[in-house]
């Protein structure tokens, strides 16, 4: 059984946990003077004791924020990358054409296929994980011809690509939204902003002073990697991007960062900038200029441009509305903020999976629909261009800075 498949955020394994922890409370006293030698025996089980209600404690506290929904998201492993998804086309997807059989006879029963791949970017080097959404239409002879709009959907820390499809259940909805022409035939690309091991640090997205370009693998990398191997559009009405928790963080930061790509962004209970926190650490290594640059709600003031938002907070979490407050704050013409204060339901994939619908349901009304024909060379200016805003750089080998956009 591969680590990924054992949960730990359900009622039994709690429950699981406090009994344990409870036999071992109840050992400590009760074993006191019966020990042969007493010191050791003493010292042992109240050891045991403690160490077993810190872990029912924080399997609680896990299952009530859903953090590490398997074992194999708690130690940073990713031993079966490809579960939820439906066929594997391998190292940048050069097998993309031998799934195509699966897709078509998922196709014709109405169904959307998630294939699993990795993607090495050509800017950064880095090599990740990513899945991809193609939708019914994707191989059918009335579409031949046809580039479709894409959602790029972030995943949450720690998660990766998988646990889109496996918890959040989103190829499903997608299936029902595309069915009942709410949606247009749209490809979602669901890459892995994290990379592994995932346990101890949190890039955020960025593009990391002395760290990995993540920023510009999740854009530049992507989107170019998209453009040579998937039938989906270059233009930037084309291109939305969305995610929840960080990776609500990380679809406003690269939306608002790269306007020239992106023209719509969801956040579901995201905030506007980068913690300092054991988990991430310090990101910019004290370059003031970099940590302005990643924080959303400066550059919507400093640099706006027509990119349509939605923000979502949880009424009862403070941290998230005072973050959807900077955004109301500082956003303003020609950019377009839609927010939503949504009722107390926690942090937790619970609250996602009741709230996914209706963003599905917000994005369905600003994506564009398939275009019929090519997408213009490399460089030739489109309809809707715009200019990029000068990124400052960070140093990092490889990241966007400047106006280069080079994908």
């Amino acid at each position: 059984m591969h680590a990924s498949e054992i949960r730990i955020d359900t009622l039994p394994v709690v429950l699981g946990a406090a009994v344990l922890a409870l036999v071992f409370v109840v050992l400590v006293p009760w074993r006191w003077d019966a020990w042969k030698r007493r010191v050791t025996g003493r010292v042992i089980t109240t050891v045991v004791a403690v160490v077993a209600v810190v872990a029912a404690c924080g399997l609680a506290v896990n299952s009530a924020g859903s953090f590490y929904p398997t074992l194999g998201s708690l130690i940073g492993t990713s031993p079966n990358p490809g579960e939820g998804t439906v066929a594997d086309a391998g190292p940048d997807g050069r097998d993309l054409p031998r799934t195509l059989a699966t897709v078509g006879e998922r196709a014709a029963a109405g169904q959307g296929s998630m294939l699993h791949l990795t993607v090495t970017g050509r800017r950064t080097g880095l090599t990740r994980d990513v899945d991809v959404y193609l939708p019914v239409g994707y191989t059918q002879p009335e579409w031949s011809g046809f580039r479709f709009p894409v959602i790029e959907w972030i995943p949450h820390f720690p998660g990766e690509p998988r646990q889109v499809a496996t918890l959040y259940g989103l190829p499903d909805l997608l299936d029902r939204e595309i069915a009942a022409h709410r949606m247009p035939p749209t490809v979602v690309i669901v890459p892995d902003p994290n990379g592994e091991p995932r346990l101890t640090h949190d890039p955020e997205c960025v593009d990391a002073v002395g760290g990995p370009a993540d920023d510009t693998f999740l854009s530049a990398d992507v989107r170019g990697w998209a453009l040579r191997e998937l039938h989906v559009r270059a233009d930037r009405e084309g291109w939305a991007i969305a995610g929840w928790s960080s990776g609500g963080y990380c679809a406003l930061n690269l939306a608002s960062r790269h306007p020239q790509w992106y023209s719509v962004a969801a956040s579901m209970s995201g905030y506007d900038k980068t913690p300092q926190d054991v988990e991430t650490g310090d990101l910019f290594r004290g370059r003031a200029d970099i940590q302005h640059a990643n924080d959303v709600s400066a550059t919507l003031r400093e640099h706006p441009s027509p990119v349509r938002m939605l923000v979502t907070a949880d009424a009862a979490a403070a941290d998230e509305v005072a973050a959807l407050g900077r955004l109301r704050a500082a956003a303003a013409p020609p950019e377009e903020l839609t927010t939503w204060v949504l009722p107390a339901s926690g942090h937790n994939l619970n609250a996602v999976r009741s709230d996914l619908p209706p963003v599905l349901g917000w994005l369905d009304t600003q994506l564009g629909n398939p275009v019929n024909g090519a997408n213009p060379p490399p460089g030739q200016a489109t309809a809707g261009e715009i200019v990029p805003w000068p990124l400052p750089d960070p140093g990092t080998p490889g990241s966007l800075h400047g106006t280069d956009t080079t994908v």
